[in-house]
């Protein structure tokens, strides 16, 4: 069964990332047959006075296929408690996939307009029956985590950390081989034309796909007769 872990403020301002946490987290859970990774995606929230965060206040998704959610949930636990950064606020929730309510989605949604509370998190998460635990510090981290849960599922918000094999490619490929090493779903220009499978495309060194209508979508652009991945300032703006 295909299950969602959001997590969230793993870190601080001298730490690593909660993205390269997360990875470290699908590394961990895939080492120790708990769980064959599907992907992360990284999902921007409200940047407001009234909300704490480290840096850019986003949150992480990872999903996964496993048959062991209980041991999944325990490993995440002990693995977030163990390497969370000194003063972070981590926050941990776990969702089956086709259990995921509308309000989950919509608590997602809110959680990059308006400024949400732990108990409004804590209170929509039990509903939903979504496991959620706040893990040190404040356990802030639970409104970014069950918010990341809400985005991942709703499809279309967010962009690609890690897919499997994604971060191997550099350079140039065809579409087909893309998608079959890269494990992406759809390459296609922002205006959503698609390129064949032979169209040969250089993926440079900054390859982030973007979740569009559930799918990893990378988006490019053709420069002088060749096709690129669009710039990293540009991946950011329609992946925040």
């Amino acid at each position: 069964m295909r299950y969602l872990l959001g997590i969230d403020d793993t870190d601080n301002l001298e730490s690593r990332g909660t993205g390269h946490r997360v990875r470290q987290l699908a590394d961990w859970l895939a080492e120790n047959q708990l769980a064959s990774p599907l992907g992360i995606t990284r999902h921007q929230l409200l940047v407001d006075p009234g909300i704490p965060y480290t840096s850019h206040n986003s949150s992480a998704c990872l999903a996964v296929e496993t048959e062991k959610q209980d041991e999944v949930w325990e490993a995440a636990r002990e693995f977030l408690l163990r390497e969370s950064a000194v003063g972070s606020d981590a926050g941990l929730c776990l969702a089956e996939w086709n259990a995921i309510s509308a309000e989950v989605l919509d608590f997602g949604r809110r959680a990059k307009l308006e400024v949400l509370t732990m108990p409004a998190a804590e209170q929509t998460a039990s509903r939903s029956r979504i496991r959620c635990e706040g893990l040190t510090g404040t356990h802030g981290g639970i409104i970014g985590a069950l918010s990341a849960i809400g985005l991942h599922r709703a499809g279309n918000d967010g962009r690609y950390l890690w897919l499997p094999g994604l971060r191997d490619l550099k350079d140039k490929y065809q579409v087909k081989e893309i998608c079959a090493k890269g494990h992406v779903d759809r390459i296609c220009t922002v205006e959503h034309v698609d390129l064949t499978a032979e169209t040969v495309v250089d993926v440079g060194e900054w390859i982030r796909p973007i979740l569009r209508d559930g799918k990893a979508t990378l988006y490019v652009e053709e420069k002088n007769n060749e096709w690129y991945i669009i710039s990293k300032d540009r991946i950011k703006s329609l992946s925040n």
